[in-house]
């Protein structure tokens, strides 16, 4: 999706994020091809003769597709996405009807690792190209915020309806000067919420005749700044500069209507005194 200004609208900046931004992202395959390097040495490696009990390719097998399932539960809970772990099965049912119909059951130990790298490298210029399909645009009137490969989205929000403004910066943002900005509207936009829940139950003993079961439990709701990638200035660089001009055309669009409909009559007759000295 193309960026097009408005009549009288000056694009002052144009921003994508920074390239460690989506680090996150890149762990997601990263992870995977160190688990099969590793798994390379320790199938070649003198230890293994001894712990695999003659159990050489199932229990290589086995080592392989649990170690990705474990990988893709974590993944999962930090990123709070199970599509990675459904990805991660999807990953390891493909491998073992390849190795199936190749007749690769006795070469799994070289099979599965190589297999697996070859697929995880493949998240590289994934993550490349939808780290280049997010682009921010400052302009004197509005942010334009776009991003997405498959399903391109694109939101404007105009100065005057920023009421405040969240920003964060990880250990690898302040130590390359890039960061996350993110601008919270009146209506909520910008906002999300983290939950937490707590439970108990208590049962009476078998023992006894007259048993009971009792259970209670509670939630917190903490509204916090969150948003999707495409929808904050998410990783831009250089960090500190971006966050200053940002706060700068916020006071500025800030005006009263009022003031605003008196600097604009100020404007027209300037431009008509100077209209009639030429």
């Amino acid at each position: 999706m193309t960026f097009k200004p408005l009549d009288n609208e000056t694009v002052n900046t144009r921003l994508t994020p920074h390239v460690l931004s989506f680090i996150h992202l890149h762990l997601l395959w990263a992870v995977p091809v160190i688990w099969s390097i590793f798994l390379l040495w320790l199938y070649n490696a003198p230890v293994w003769d001894t712990i695999n009990l003659g159990l050489d390719a199932p229990l290589a097998t086995v080592v392989w597709g649990a170690g990705l399932a474990l990988i893709g539960v974590a993944a999962s809970i930090i990123l709070v996405r199970w599509r990675i772990f459904f990805a991660s099965a999807a990953v390891i049912a493909a491998g073992l009807v390849i190795a199936w119909q190749l007749g690769l059951w006795d070469t799994t130990a070289l099979f599965l690792p190589i297999y697996t790298m070859l697929v995880y490298l493949v998240g590289l210029p994934l993550v490349e190209i939808y780290r280049h399909s997010h682009t921010y645009v400052l302009t004197d009137l509005r942010i334009v915020l776009q991003g997405g490969i498959l399903r391109s989205r694109q939101r404007s929000i105009r100065y005057e309806k920023i009421s405040d403004v969240d920003s964060s910066q990880g250990v690898l943002g302040r130590l390359f000067g890039f960061g996350t900005i993110i601008p919270i509207t009146a209506s909520g936009f910008g906002m999300g919420d983290d939950a937490s829940f707590a439970g108990g139950g208590v049962a009476a003993s078998p023992s006894k005749k007259v048993g009971f079961f009792g259970f209670a439990g509670g939630e917190r709701g903490v509204n916090t700044p969150r948003t999707r990638s495409y929808y904050e200035l998410h990783g831009i660089h250089p960090y500190r500069d971006v966050r200053a001009r940002l706060e700068e055309l916020v006071q500025q669009s800030s005006v009263a209507p009022y003031q605003r409909e008196q600097i604009s009559l100020q404007r027209e007759i300037l431009d008509t005194l100077r209209y009639n000295r030429e």
